[in-house]
């Protein structure tokens, strides 16, 4: 009796050809454990808030401003897609402190994301500032004064064992 495994490989093959790109969570919960800075931004390329804070200016003079400064945008919500054309139209992606990655969730339904590195998340914008795999501000509803990120990432960059 001859067994032959081609049918389970072909088929092993198509499965895997309609999988999901991976969750950008791992990568994240990884860059967060650095002993630098990591600003992790959830946000999508169709909210208006989120729009507004590129519209502005400030993502791109943060990132340019802070360049020991890891910054992560995580889009959400958004079925898979990063949002790396409407990043670039504000000139965020080129730097060598970005990281553009994508939640591969639906944008609604029961199965969208409602928690990233074990926080939750009911909003975008969400903003996140870690340090040494410990989260310091987290801001979680809104559009981010820039002010106030740029003060918290001096403080979380301060050596406060003094």
């Amino acid at each position: 009796m001859k067994f032959s495994l081609l049918p389970a490989v072909v088929c092993l093959t198509v499965v895997n050809a309609f999988a999901s790109p991976p969750a950008a969570e791992p990568q994240v919960a990884e860059m967060v454990k650095a002993d630098r800075v990591t600003v992790v931004h959830l946000w999508a390329p169709w909210c208006g808030n989120c729009k507004a804070e590129l519209k502005s200016g400030g993502w791109t003079k943060m990132v340019n401003d802070n360049p020991e400064t890891q910054f992560v945008f995580v889009s959400i919500w958004n079925s898979g897609d990063d949002g790396r054309a409407e990043l670039q139209q504000h000139e965020l992606g080129e730097q060598k402190n970005v990281m553009i990655l994508a939640d591969p969730g639906p944008r609604r339904g029961d199965d969208k994301l409602k928690r990233f590195l074990d926080l939750p998340v009911s909003w975008i914008p969400t903003t996140w500032v870690f340090k040494g795999g410990d989260l310091r501000y987290a801001l979680n509803y809104g559009e981010v004064r820039f002010d106030v990120l740029q003060q918290f990432i001096d403080d979380t960059k301060a050596d406060w064992s003094h």
